[in-house]
C-alpha cells in the first residue's frame, strides 16, 4: 500500500501542516498521518491568530512562504492591529477567525499541494537501525501504526500535540484523551524514553463554550475590528478581506465570582497534587489567577465568536478544570452571563513532552539521525509557535532526505530563530510562550519587513514562489524609491504651513527637504503626501504599506543603525565554533554548572554557549582563552 516516502508527519495540527506543506512544497515525497483526518489543522483552543510577538511568527511563516497567513487570512472575521499606540517593533497583527473555516481551508489547501499522501490511524512505534561504527546513534527509518502498518521513510516529523499519554481533568474526573472526545496517543514516549530520550509532563486547559444566544451582550463593552484591515498574507492576491466584521465584547469577574470558585478548589486536581506538569505561566487558569493574584477584585473576559455561521462563544480568559457546576455557577455571576447555556465546560489536559535541549537547531534530535521533534512536544504553547517550528522542521526533514545543508535562522534573523534559540540552549519546564521581550532585536524583527528580511531566504532554498519574491522586490524598490524623493524633495514654507500647524508642529521658515519635515513628531508620511499634492505627485500612487514602511525606516533609522550594529558584534562569537567532542569536563576553571550544562547542550559556537542558562560571562571568556580565541 505504501511507497516509501521522503518525510513521514505524524499529526496534523498546526506545527504538522505547516511541515507537511514545506517539505511537499520543496519537492519531498511526504506522507501526513494523523488519528482522525476530520480534526485537521483544529482551533483546539482560542478562534484567532497572531497576537502580541506571535502575529510577527505568523507573517515570518508566510513571507518564507507557509501556509498560516493564508488560512488566517481566508477565514477572519475580525482584524486588529495590536500596540498601535507603541513603536513599530511592537505592532502585532491580531485575526479572530472562524474556527470550522479555517480547518477546512488548511485542508483543502493541503490536498491541492503535490506530493502530499494523507493516512489515518494512530502512529504507536519508531522504525529506528541502529548506530554504526561512524556515526553512534541510530537513524530512523519509518514508522508502525496502530493498525499494524510499517511505513518507511528517509525522515520523520513528530507534532503529537497534547496527544502523548494525554490525560483530561475535570473536577475529581480524569480520563485518557488527547483533546475531548479524541483518544491520546500511546507507545511513542515509552520507545523513545527506552533509547535514551528524557520525558517529562506540561499541562494546559481551555475555557467552557458557550451559546452565544444566552448572553446579554449590552452588559459588555464592544471591541470592534480596525477600519484597515491589514492581514497577516504578503499575498494580496490570496487574501480575502471580509465585507464586515464580527465584534468581540469584554466583561469582568468580580468577588462574588472569585468566591463561588473558590467553593472548587478542594475538588481542583491542580490543587489537590493529581495535575504533575507545569501549566502555562502568561496564560493561567481562572482559578490559579484568584489565587496568584489575591488581591485584583476583577479579572478580564474577552468573549469571542467562534465563526460566522455558528453561535458558539469561547469565554477568553475563564481556563479552568474546576467541577462543571462549579465553572457554570461561577461563570453565571459574570455580567452578561446570568443566563448563559453551556455547549461543554473548561478542562485542563497533561501530556507528555520531551525538553528540547535533546535537538539540534535544526529540530533534529541529537539522539535519532532524521527524526525532528516540533510543537507541544517541544515544551511550546501556542499555535503560532507551533506552525513555526512546524514549517522549519518539515524544511530541515527535507533537505536531510535530499542530502543538503541545514537550514537555521538566527535571534537576528527572525522571532522564529529567537524561539527555536531559547528551546535548544535554555529548554523549557513550563509551557514556552513568544512575546516582544524575548527578542533583543525587536526593532529589526518587525512584522512590517518580514518579507524583506525572510522571503529572498525563503525562495532562495525552493519554498516560496517566484511570485512572492517578485511582490517583495517591487515593494523593496519602490520604498528605496520614494526614500530618495523625500531626502531630495525641496519643500517651501507656503506648502505645508498649514497643515503642520494643523499637527502642532511649528511653520516652516525656510526651504528644507521633505524628509526633515517627516522626521519631526506626530508627522505621518501619508497625511503628509495628502496635504502637499507636489510631493503627492513626486511619489506616485504608493501602496499605503509602502508609505508605512518608509515613515518606519525614516524615523527609527538610528535605533535600526544600533540594532545593526549590536548584530555585527554579536556575530564575532557565532564565528567561533566549538568541536562537537570537546570535552568540557577538562577545563576545572570552568563552573561546574557551566561544565555539565555545555557537556548536555554542546553549543556549536561560543555565541551559543553564551546564551546557556548558567553559562556566565567568564565561562565564555576562559573557553575563549583555551581556544586560542
Amino acid at each position: 500500500m505504501f511507497k516509501e516516502y521522503d518525510v513521514i508527519v505524524v499529526g496534523a495540527g498546526h506545527a504538522g501542516c505547516e511541515a507537511a506543506a514545506a517539505a511537499a512544497n520543496m519537492g519531498s515525497k511526504v506522507l501526513l498521518i494523523t488519528m482522525n483526518m476530520q480534526t485537521i489543522a483544529q482551533m483546539s483552543c482560542n478562534p484567532a491568530m497572531g497576537g502580541i510577538a506571535k502575529g510577527q511568527i505568523v507573517r515570518e511563516i508566510d513571507a518564507l512562504g507557509g501556509y498560516s497567513g493564508i488560512v488566517s487570512d481566508k477565514s477572519m472575521i475580525q482584524f486588529r492591529m495590536l500596540n498601535k499606540s507603541k513603536g513599530p517593533g511592537m505592532w502585532s497583527p491580531r485575526t479572530q477567525n472562524d474556527r470550522m473555516l479555517f480547518a477546512t481551508t488548511w485542508r483543502e489547501m493541503l490536498e491541492q499541494t503535490p506530493n502530499i499522501d494523507f493516512w489515518q490511524d494512530m502512529v504507536s512505534g519508531l522504525i529506528v537501525s541502529r548506530g554504526t561504527a561512524s556515526e553512534e546513534r541510530g537513524r530512523i527509518s519509518g514508522v508502525i501504526t496502530g493498525m499494524g502498518q510499517e511505513i518507511h521513510a528517509k525522515c520523520v516529523v513528530l507534532t503529537n500535540g497534547t496527544f502523548l499519554n494525554g490525560v483530561i481533568h475535570i473536577g475529581e474526573k480524569q480520563f485518557g484523551g488527547g483533546r475531548i472526545g479524541e483518544k491520546g496517543a500511546t507507545g511513542i514516549t515509552e520507545q523513545l524514553v527506552e533509547m535514551g530520550f528524557e520525558s517529562a509532563r506540561l499541562k494546559t486547559g481551555t475555557p467552557p463554550r458557550v451559546d452565544g444566544r444566552s448572553l446579554d451582550y449590552s452588559k459588555m463593552e464592544i471591541q470592534e475590528g480596525d477600519e484597515e484591515i491589514v492581514g497577516f498574507s504578503y499575498l494580496p492576491v490570496e487574501r480575502i478581506k471580509p465585507q464586515e466584521q464580527r465584534c468581540c465584547w469584554i466583561t469582568y469577574t468580580s468577588p462574588d465570582v472569585h468566591e463561588i470558585l473558590k467553593t472548587g478548589f478542594e475538588q481542583s486536581p491542580m490543587y489537590q497534587g493529581r495535575i504533575k506538569g507545569s501549566g502555562p505561566r502568561y496564560c493561567p487558569s481562572i482559578e490559579d489567577k484568584i489565587s496568584r493574584f489575591a488581591e485584583r477584585e476583577r479579572h478580564q473576559l474577552f468573549v469571542e465568536p467562534e465563526g460566522w455561521n455558528t453561535v458558539e462563544i469561547y469565554v477568553n480568559g475563564f481556563s479552568t478544570s474546576l467541577p462543571e457546576e462549579v465553572q457554570f455557577k461561577a461563570l453565571s455571576m459574570v455580567p452578561g452571563f446570568e443566563n448563559c447555556k453551556f455547549f461543554r465546560p473548561g478542562y485542563a489536559i497533561e501530556y507528555d513532552y520531551f525538553p528540547p535541549t535533546q535537538l539540534k537547531f535544526t529540530l533534529e534530535t541529537k539522539l535519532i539521525a532524521n527524526l525532528f521533534f516540533a510543537g507541544q512536544i517541544n515544551g511550546t504553547t501556542g499555535y503560532e509557535e507551533a506552525a513555526c517550528q512546524g514549517l522549519m522542521a518539515g524544511i530541515n526533514a527535507h533537505r536531510n532526505a535530499h542530502e543538503q545543508a541545514p537550514v537555521v535562522l538566527t535571534r537576528s534573523d527572525a522571532y522564529i530563530g529567537v524561539l527555536i534559540d531559547d528551546l535548544i540552549n535554555k529548554g523549557t519546564d513550563e509551557p514556552y510562550r513568544m512575546f516582544t521581550s524575548r527578542a533583543e532585536f525587536r526593532t529589526l524583527l518587525r512584522q512590517d519587513n518580514a518579507d524583506l528580511r525572510l522571503t529572498p531566504l525563503g525562495h532562495a532554498i525552493g519554498l516560496a514562489s517566484d511570485q512572492r519574491l517578485e511582490l517583495m522586490q517591487m515593494k523593496e524598490a519602490a520604498v528605496n524609491k520614494a526614500k530618495k524623493i523625500l531626502a531630495d524633495f525641496p519643500i517651501e514654507p507656503g506648502m505645508t504651513n498649514d497643515f503642520l500647524e494643523a499637527n502642532n508642529s511649528a511653520g516652516l521658515t525656510e526651504k528644507v527637504k521633505a524628509l526633515k519635515v517627516l522626521l519631526r513628531p506626530g508627522i505621518g508620511l501619508k497625511e503628509m503626501v495628502e496635504a502637499i499634492p507636489q510631493l503627492a505627485e513626486a511619489i506616485g500612487d504608493n501602496d499605503p504599506l509602502v508609505l508605512e514602511q518608509v515613515e518606519i525606516q525614516a524615523k527609527y533609522d538610528i535605533y535600526i543603525e544600533k540594532e545593526r550594529e549590536l548584530v555585527k558584534k554579536m556575530a564575532t562569537l557565532e564565528d567561533l565554533n566549538i568541536p562537537e567532542a570537546f570535552n568540557y569536563e577538562k577545563l576545572t576553571a570552568l563552573s561546574n554548572e557551566a561544565r555539565q550544562k555545555l557537556g548536555k547542550i554542546k553549543p556549536r559556537t561560543l555565541g551559543q554557549a553564551s546564551r546557556i542558562s548558567g553559562v556566565n560571562p567568564s565561562d565564555v571568556q576562559i573557553l575563549m582563552v583555551y581556544m586560542g580565541r
